[in-house]
């Protein structure tokens, strides 16, 4: 079990996929958001995408802090029916748990997001990593938009693609956390 650290749900408890997941630690999501939110300035009214959603702990976190709308993408569909409950269980915000692979949801028509949240599994190649980046820059993010992507520290760094520039990079003893932020139109990352 994990838990929700801050908002309307604070406290409340979710459950883990019994297999396949790697959820965030408490500490490493409370610096996630805490950095998050100084770069939002506060998620009421954001429009949220959490992929490789897992329990969708992320997401949730999201809701709770007042996000308006949060879409869990999460292919296992074991994973995605325990997304589900813990959305019940959290009550907070408009959530959709979408099951499918991120290639196939972001392979439809974009929607537009404040805040991407991507924790992909650490066994998800780089390549992949960074072509879900370039498709993110095509359309899905608002202005100003924050993408979070949580990676393994000993795996390959992110490279921003034309459209998102970096914000920053954060380790966490195994994990590190790196923020990017959609580039003003005509602005070279």
């Amino acid at each position: 079990m994990t838990r929700i650290i801050a908002g309307i749900a604070r406290g409340r408890r979710i459950a883990v996929p019994a297999t396949g997941a790697r959820p965030t630690s408490d500490r490493v999501r409370e610096a996630m958001f805490a950095t998050l939110d100084h770069a939002l300035g506060g998620f009421t009214g954001a429009q949220v995408l959490d992929l490789y959603a897992g329990s969708g702990a992320l997401g949730l976190e999201a809701a709770s802090r007042g996000a308006a709308r949060v879409v869990l993408v999460e292919r296992d569909r074991a994973a995605a029916d325990v997304a589900r409950a813990n959305a019940r269980v959290v009550g907070a915000g408009e959530v959709e748990v979408i099951a499918r692979s991120v290639a196939a949801h972001l392979a439809g028509e974009p929607r537009r997001y404040d805040v991407v949240l991507a924790d992909p599994p650490y066994t998800v190649p780089a390549e992949e990593v960074q072509a879900l980046l370039a498709r993110l820059a095509e359309g899905w993010l608002a202005p100003d938009a924050v993408v979070m992507v949580e990676r393994a520290t000993r795996g390959v760094g992110i490279r921003w693609p034309t459209g998102l520039v970096a914000l920053r990079e954060k380790r966490y003893g195994g994990t590190t956390l790196w923020y990017g932020r959609s580039a003003p139109e005509g602005e070279d990352p």
